[in-house]
């Protein structure tokens, strides 16, 4: 009677130890993304207001281009974790260089596209007359990086799948390292101004594709894996990438309909919303970071055909994901006098963002379930499950938002709306893995 809670513990410290090895150094790579966008814009913000406003718009459109193609890291982690699952590390390893090959293949895309029709990006997003020339030209200079910058999440999913959230860390930081020196002496050394900092954006993005690339190359010859295009591979990448591409552009969706009706309700509000959205993205770095190791070791699990492995996987997550959903919650609560003062002093922003945060903090723990579940859907390779569920709240999501302006709703009100969109992505996930459908065993799904 004894053995079996000792043996649920034992479990349950095991999966602590994964969990923790693969989500803190995850964590860590997830921060460093965006210091990027903090150093160009430290460096930058010193030569001129026009040139700041232009690296804010063309940082927005490729912030968003890399969300869009954020698939290629997790598709790739949930194919190649199977693999190492099933004992295959050399297909495990050409299933990752079939993401990398579609990175550069969409990277070249991207180019095509960006370069001539930057001018007309930069005025759709809403660029002033002054800024406009400093946004075209750091996101043309900017835009030659994207295949680098592709190829990196395509190699960061593929370390990921083998078990390594280490080295994308160690690669973030070197290249943060890299980009903040390359700035300083692009801009102010070489008198380069704003297209210094893009050149200096692109080298350190190249640098970080080529140490990837280097590891990669590495572990093939190792394993006797093929570092080949190889058509039916990069085929088969894309595809099982479409669905998680509908999922993210939903998740996009409702991100920005909460912006446009923050900024009918008013400028405080949208001000508020604006800061309530960049601690709202903070967080969501956190419950990420395990949700990126729920991917890596739910894959293993389902490719080594271990389904009692992945269900207690997925429990113990969970549990994560609520424990961590609470201290953050309440993190948010006793930060809020500090946290307020760091953005603004008008009180007009700070009165609605005093208790739309209280919101933010209550909702944490259904977060904590919702980002989870996503990466242990993920992991399952439950791609189309995970599009279908998102699409439905996007159409649930947005009459509810509209309504907040029609009705008089503010800011608070909003977010409530928020609250709701994430108790519904809550319950559909939730309904998928207690359904068990999403447990489909063996080295491919």
């Amino acid at each position: 009677m004894t053995q079996a809670p000792a043996t649920t513990r034992r479990t349950a410290r095991r999966h602590d130890r994964e969990i923790i090895a693969l989500a803190v150094p995850a964590f860590g790579s997830l921060v460093a993304e965006p210091l990027f966008v903090m150093v160009d814009s430290a460096v930058i913000g010193h030569l001129g207001t026009p040139q700041l406003a232009g690296l804010g718009v063309a940082a927005g459109l490729l912030t968003t281009a890399v969300s869009v193609f954020i698939f290629l890291a997790y598709a790739t982690t949930a194919a190649v974790a199977r693999r190492v699952g099933a004992g295959d590390l050399p297909a495990a390893i050409r299933q990752g260089m079939d993401g990398i090959w579609l990175a550069l293949l969409l990277g070249a895309a991207v180019i095509a596209t960006v370069l001539p029709t930057a001018p007309w990006l930069v005025e759709a997003f809403g660029a002033s007359g002054t800024a406009a020339p400093y946004a075209t030209t750091y996101l043309r200079i900017s835009a030659l990086g994207i295949p680098a910058m592709l190829m990196v999440l395509a190699a960061t999913g593929l370390l990921r799948g083998l078990q390594d959230t280490r080295t994308p860390l160690y690669v973030a930081l070197g290249g943060f390292s890299a980009n903040a020196v390359l700035n300083v002496g692009l801009v102010y050394g070489a008198g380069l101004g704003i297209a210094g900092s893009a050149w200096g954006t692109v080298i350190a993005q190249c640098g970080m594709a080529a140490v990837y690339l280097a590891v990669v190359v590495r572990g093939a010859r190792r394993h006797g894996a093929s570092l080949r295009p190889d058509a039916a591979g990069i085929r088969a990448s894309a595809q099982a990438g479409v669905p998680l591409l509908v999922r993210t552009l939903s998740l996009r969706a409702v991100l920005l309909i909460a912006t446009a009706i923050a900024a009918r309700i008013g400028d405080a509000e949208v001000a508020a919303h604006q800061i309530v959205i960049t601690l709202w993205n903070l967080l969501a770095f956190a419950l990420d970071a395990i949700a990126i190791a729920g991917q890596a070791i739910i894959g293993r699990y389902l490719g080594a055909g271990d389904r009692a492995g992945a269900r207690a996987a997925c429990r113990r997550m969970v549990q994560w994901g609520i424990a961590s959903g609470l201290v953050l919650g309440l993190l948010v609560v006793l930060a809020r006098p500090l946290f307020i003062p760091l953005f603004t002093s008008d009180p007009a922003v700070r009165g609605p963002l005093l208790t739309t945060l209280l919101v933010v903090a209550v909702t944490q723990p259904v977060s904590g379930v919702v980002f989870i579940l996503d990466g242990v859907l993920m992991g399952a390779g439950d791609g189309p499950y995970l599009a279908g569920a998102m699409v439905l709240t996007l159409a649930l999501f947005t009459p509810v938002a509209l309504a907040v302006p029609a009705f008089g709703g503010g800011l608070v009100t909003l977010w409530w709306a928020m609250a709701l969109m994430m108790t519904v992505r809550m319950l559909t996930l939730l309904l998928r893995t207690r359904s068990g459908r999403w447990i489909v065993t063996g080295a491919s799904r």
